[in-house]
């Protein structure tokens, strides 16, 4: 990504997560001078972008919300231990979340435009990681060695006949696996499982916070400056950006993007525009264990869970929490892992103690399970880049380009209609 002479306008990124730090790099390429806002350590445990899954997916063009599931709320607030759980205590003020987010999966129709648009950011979401990677001189912590979906039986996967059409939908070829050849693939999976789906165009991140870290790290190389601080607000004239305000002062700049995730909400209000954005808390654990766990990334049908191998040991993430951004984790969530994992590996089985690093952060979402990709309404030099909900990680790289291409007038190389803030 050499630097080419461009605009020469100074952009304030907002947020040091995957996106922030692609949206940086990509800002860079097209010349501009560039500052990085983040209070937190790049790739430190305060973000979203270091406790994800690790999974880098073309697949992950299902949307949580799906026809029927309204029929399923009572169950998850009566349920602690299933994979999407809604604390009671929290419902009225995610009441109207909530209800957008029941309509966006109520239809087919709807569902399959969800899935259409979310593949134009994910077709080729492996190869822009893998480029990146290897321009920061680190390959190896972008894997493209395939995705695996175990499943109990066939009757199992097809019981699943409707993520999967949307898969096709949106043109993602996959390759079945009889119980020989997952067994082939993945020996230490419990003898339960006896079909398999192979999404070989699938890749995993096994280092994701020190990925992140390590891009910040090039765009500082490469020119940007990093600020330690929280952004609160705008400085704006005649709808003309200013400066950042932050905890530390202002910062003065011609333009901004902001990619802090969660945080993300109230700067946009700030900006001009209500977005209904929430956490869906995510947790995962990491044994540190030298156990032989899977070889490549897993899915078991069963737990709805991804089991992927990485540097610090077996990370195991899944599990859908919604509640408000201040709540206590409920680690108990992380035991269901745990517990899971147990009788997915027979080398788990009989490990009780194991080391386990446990995580919970959050997923920055919006109820149709669309990102928010595009301009701010008080001011067009305030570019939104934020609630990717599941698909963050993967997406970084084609959104910090788009953010880029916004900032910079460039005509984006993707249709940014479904995503843009104003659609609320």
């Amino acid at each position: 990504m050499a630097l080419h002479k461009g605009p020469n306008m100074h952009v304030t990124v907002i947020g040091a997560g995957i996106v922030g730090a692609c949206t940086a790099l990509e800002l860079l390429r097209d010349g501009h001078e560039v500052t990085i806002i983040e209070p937190g350590e790049p790739g430190g445990r305060q973000a979203a972008s270091y406790g994800h899954g690790c999974w880098i997916s073309p697949a992950s063009v299902v949307p949580m919300s799906m026809p029927g599931l309204w029929k399923q709320v009572p169950g998850y607030l009566l349920n602690p231990n299933g994979p999407l759980v809604i604390r009671w205590k929290h419902i009225l003020k995610l009441l109207p979340w909530l209800t957008r987010f029941l309509l966006a999966g109520s239809t087919l129709s709807r569902v399959e435009k969800t899935a259409k648009a979310l593949a134009t950011l994910l077709k080729d979401s492996p190869a822009r990681h893998c480029a990146l990677a290897e321009h920061m001189g680190h390959p190896e912590l972008v894997r493209h060695e395939g995705l695996l979906y175990a499943y109990p039986d066939r009757a199992a996967f097809e019981a699943e006949k409707l993520s999967w059409h949307l898969r096709r939908l949106t043109g993602l070829h996959w390759r079945e696996l009889d119980e020989k050849s997952l067994r082939e693939r993945e020996p230490a999976l419990s003898a339960h499982y006896r079909f398999g789906i192979l999404l070989e165009a699938g890749a995993h991140c096994i280092d994701p916070g020190r990925y992140v870290s390590a891009l910040v790290s090039e765009a500082i190389k490469q020119g940007a400056r990093l600020t330690n601080a929280r952004a609160t607000g705008f400085v704006l004239k005649d709808g003309r950006l200013q400066a950042i305000r932050t905890d530390r002062g202002d910062t003065r700049c011609d333009g901004a993007v902001i990619a802090a995730g969660i945080w993300s909400k109230a700067l946009a209000r700030m900006a001009g525009d209500r977005i209904p954005l929430e956490s869906e808390r995510g947790y995962h654990g990491v044994v540190n264990a030298a156990v032989s766990g899977p070889a490549h990334p897993v899915m078991p049908s069963d737990g709805r869970m991804a089991n992927t191998p990485t540097s610090q040991g077996l990370r195991l993430s899944g599990q859908v929490e919604l509640a408000t951004v201040d709540t206590p984790p409920n680690w108990e969530r992380v035991d269901i892992l745990l517990d899971h994992a147990r009788k997915t590996y027979s080398s788990l089985e009989n490990l009780q103690n194991l080391t386990v690093d446990r995580w919970m952060g959050h997923r920055p979402s919006t109820p149709d399970g669309l990102p928010v990709i595009g301009k701010a309404s008080g001011s067009k030099d305030v570019i939104y880049a934020f609630g990717h909900g599941h698909v963050g990680f993967a997406t970084g790289p084609i959104t910090g380009r788009l953010a880029a291409d916004l900032v910079s007038g460039k005509s984006p190389e993707r249709d940014l209609k479904p995503f843009s803030p104003q659609r609320f």
